[in-house]
């Protein structure tokens, strides 16, 4: 490779009909918000397919079915081309058979397996060890090219035409210095996690410049916990028109439910679509509890009707969004390892306005009348579950 100047970073090109929702410049990045595994999976496979020199993914879940197969023999392909590719994914969440895990390491791939449960350990380390999980996804190549967001790597995610159950979520693609910002977070954590050793000098690279109008924001066990949060919560408190949530999994905490109650109090649009069916049932049950004082505050509520909501996205006043993997509930913002990304520019957060207006169109409202139809049953239920969610 030569020393001359590159080219701005672009995403690869995707086949037709896969390209991105939206795409905009947020400084000197360029943003591309993807819907779904559809549009989020080749996109993905593509910049693994172009790494020169570095390669890292981070994921909760990956399990070697058939769409994370794709991801372990495009990272295989890349290792034995020379690049230097870091895979970490945790235990909890995964299901990586050992046979599969010593192809990726006799290719040439570092794995790292965040946090090995042990059932050997006591109580109040097992608590500990099934909190204290990382949750985020990333994929960062040659420093240039980024994603984050809300999908996993497995076949839950992909389209159903790719065989997948086709899941509703949401990704980003990063093409700018802001894939900087995700790389940093993924080797801090590699180091702290006393990772494998690696070629580090292949990680060195100047310093890019950002913007004000994208930020990564990541939440550590120990340094920022709070980051997602905090973002929530000023975006909260200085919303004037309209607060529009996507989450599957909505148990927020206290300082987070006031704050959007006190912004439907003085008057500001708040519209939620959660989910009507999903893979943690106690956790619906939860947020379905806490739905009679949101509709008393006047809080709209919709569930999401068909394949399972998985998507983790908000947009505040057309002018504040966030994509990310950290949910609102106490587990994502004050335990788990996240990474969020918050995007200030306005084209790029009335196409994640657009991409809410739309889903609505496959939501059920929820009413009084749709809380007292679920049963006395069910209802206990939800009020036994919300009062348990710290430990959901």
């Amino acid at each position: 490779m030569n020393g001359g100047p590159r080219a701005p970073a672009r995403l690869p090109a995707t086949p037709e009909g896969r390209e991105p929702y939206a795409q905009v410049n947020a400084g000197p990045t360029r943003v591309s918000l993807l819907k779904d595994g559809l549009q989020a999976f080749p996109a993905m496979l593509a910049a693994i397919a172009h790494a020169e020199r570095t390669l890292c993914l981070e994921t909760y879940i990956l399990r070697d079915d058939v769409s994370g197969t794709r991801f372990i023999n495009a990272l295989i392909e890349r290792a034995q081309a020379g690049v230097e590719v870091l895979l970490m994914y945790d235990d909890w969440g995964s299901d990586v058979q050992d046979a599969t895990v010593a192809r990726l390491k006799e290719a040439g791939v570092k794995v790292l397996v965040f946090r090995p449960v042990r059932f050997t350990a006591s109580l109040a380390r097992l608590v500990n060890v099934f909190r204290r999980r990382d949750h985020r996804k990333a994929l960062v190549v040659d420093g240039r090219l980024g994603f984050t967001g809300g999908l996993n790597l497995s076949d839950d995610y992909a389209a159903v035409q790719d065989g997948g159950q086709g899941w509703r979520d949401t990704h980003l693609g990063l093409a700018g210095p802001a894939a900087q910002e995700l790389e940093r977070l993924f080797l801090q954590t590699w180091r702290s996690q006393k990772g494998p050793a690696f070629d580090e000098a292949r990680f060195v690279r100047p310093r890019a410049a950002g913007s004000p109008r994208l930020k990564i924001i990541g939440n550590d066990f120990a340094v920022d916990r709070k980051g997602v949060r905090r973002a929530y919560l000023e975006a909260f408190h200085k919303a004037k028109t309209r607060i529009y949530l996507t989450h599957a999994y909505f148990i927020p905490p206290r300082k987070v439910l006031k704050a959007l109650l006190h912004a439907a109090g003085r008057g500001v649009r708040v519209a939620l679509v959660l989910a009507a069916s999903t893979d943690v049932k106690l956790v619906l049950y939860a947020a379905r509890g806490l739905y009679p004082k949101l509709l008393k505050h006047g809080v709209e509520v919709f569930e999401w009707e068909g394949r399972v909501l998985h998507a983790k996205t908000a947009v505040v006043d057309g002018t504040w969004s966030t994509v990310g993997s950290a949910n609102l509930d106490a587990l994502s913002l004050r335990h788990t390892l996240e990474v969020n990304a918050v995007v200030t520019e306005p084209a790029f957060c009335q196409a994640v306005e657009r991409l809410f207006l739309e889903d609505l169109t496959h939501c059920r409202r929820v009413t009084r009348d749709t809380v007292k139809g679920y049963g006395f049953l069910a209802r206990a239920l939800s009020w036994l579950a919300y009062r348990l969610r710290h430990w959901l």
